[in-house]
Formats: structure tokens, sequence, C-alpha cells
């Protein structure tokens, strides 16, 4: 890899089940548990939840990236997304993703061809390309 550009740092103890996470800065705080879906408690986040909250945030700012670089204007983007944690081959688990991308200002197939290009442009999209299953839509149609 050439120039870092930024890294983040956490520690966590005691995993997805009863764990604590907290990032080196204090800004992130958090108590992780197993959800009520898998059997467990609830009553904290789990990785799904951060890595839902983490893509979509990471996304948005590709999207202004993009529209920065094509002069666009986007308007207050929203996304929805959902990572989904499914069985995979021989007793692993692996992750899908829905991101729902709704650019208010941008109509049509210029909405699809935004989110094409931030699909591009996103670290979580190039982390994630090929090796899980990626779900896109722009103001409802497919990407």
């Amino acid at each position: 890899m050439s120039k870092v550009i930024y890294t983040a740092e956490a520690h966590v103890t005691g995993g997805r089940a009863e764990g604590h996470g907290k990032t080196s800065d204090g800004a992130l705080e958090v108590d992780l548990r197993l959800p009520s879906e898998m059997g467990g408690e609830g009553g904290g986040t789990n990785p799904e939840q951060l890595f839902a909250v983490g893509y979509a945030a990471c996304f948005e700012g590709a999207i202004g990236a993009v529209a920065r670089r094509t002069k666009a204007e986007v308007g207050d983007v929203a996304i929805d997304s959902k990572v989904s944690l499914n069985p995979g081959p021989e007793r692993t688990f692996v992750l899908s993703v829905e991101l729902d991308v709704t650019l208010p200002s941008v109509e049509g197939d210029a909405a699809v061809e935004m989110v094409r290009e931030a699909h591009k442009v996103c670290p979580y999209s190039n982390a994630t390309r090929d090796n899980i299953e990626v779900t896109l839509t722009a103001n409802g149609a497919a990407v």
C-alpha cells in the first residue's frame, strides 16, 4: 500500500456475544451482544449492525466524491442498509449487503449511474467486491 490516509483503532474484549468495544479516541464505545434472532439476549449492538452503518456512511461519502467530480447536485442523500449473516459452505458464515440509495435531486438513469460510480469509489465496496453479494438500488431502481 502507498501512503496511509487514516487508520482507525479499536479494542474489543469478550467477542460478539458479551463483549465491549471502544475506539482509541473514545468517540465510539459499545456493548456487543448476540441478537435475540440468534438466541442471544440482545441489549447491545453487533458486528453486522456496525458494518451496516459503516458501509452506508462510507457509500454516502463516495456519492459525494462522485458528485463533486461530475459537478452534480445530489441533495440530501439517504441510504438504508441491510447486512445479513448467512450460512456458508462447510459450516462457515458469509455476509450479504443491500444498499437502498435515495437521491432526491437525481432522476432515472442518472441516479443509477451515480450509484454505480460510487460503488467503484467506496472503500467498503472495493473491500467486498467479488467476496460477498452486494445489491444496490438507486431511487428504487436496480443498479
